[in-house]
């Protein structure tokens, strides 16, 4: 099943398991539109070619979810890009705002051999140099207590585990404010108006928009 697969298809599949892995249910069409940058109508006709191959359920006006067979080749393309993400910051030194387009090219490479010898050669890593948990080669992923920065309550101190945005306007953006997984954050005051967020941060204070902080992945420290 796997050969038969289009890149543009693995892509569709990987975007669903993204979407479903935070905390929604189905992928409605325009959240998938978003994720793979096309169009609505466009994202109908794949869901459609993807329901056939039984590889996802689709609901018309409803959106799509993925069937097992969908979820085991989601989870395979998901530890190819994570993993391949690890090798290009680690050991490429690539900065993390680069390294997610080049890993989106790698993850096609379809050698179950390569990717478990690159796994034992990174020394079996369980997240991503952007925070995201690793699949095991079984499917397991390693699941830890976080929230979002936006949610947390003033006066909280936190620390940076993730980021749930990963383009490199986002990641560079992150940079400049010297803001990087592992940065950690005193909560001292929130704006009721834009739920803008002031924290103290490297012995600075940051005022971080709603945007940002919702897409901050922390959890206590």
């Amino acid at each position: 099943m796997e050969n038969k697969l289009s890149h543009t298809e693995e892509n569709y599949l990987k975007a669903i398991f993204k979407i479903t892995e935070r905390a929604e249910k189905v992928a409605s069409t325009n959240k998938i539109a978003e994720q793979v940058q096309t169009s609505a109508a466009s994202v109908t006709d794949m869901l459609k070619k993807l329901n056939d191959k039984s590889l996802i359920n689709y609901e018309k006006y409803k959106g799509a979810t993925l069937t097992p067979d969908g979820i085991r080749l989601a989870t395979q393309l998901v530890r190819k890009h994570r993993l391949w993400e690890v090798f290009l910051y680690d050991k490429l030194k690539f900065p993390w705002e680069q390294i997610h387009d080049i890993a989106e090219e790698l993850e096609h490479i379809n050698s179950d051999d390569l990717i478990n010898r690159l796994d034992n050669f990174l020394g079996n890593p369980r997240f991503d140099p952007h925070g995201d948990p690793i699949p095991t080669s079984e499917g397991k992923f390693m699941l830890r207590n976080q929230s979002t920065l936006d949610s947390v309550p003033i006066h909280s101190k936190v620390i940076l585990v993730g980021v749930s945005h990963h383009s490199s306007e986002f990641l560079t953006y992150l940079n400049s404010i010297n803001v990087k997984l592992g940065t950690k954050f005193k909560i001292t005051g929130k704006n009721s108006y834009d739920n803008s967020l002031t924290v103290e941060s490297n012995g600075t204070q940051l005022l971080i928009t709603h945007e940002v902080s919702k897409n901050l992945l922390v959890k206590p420290g």
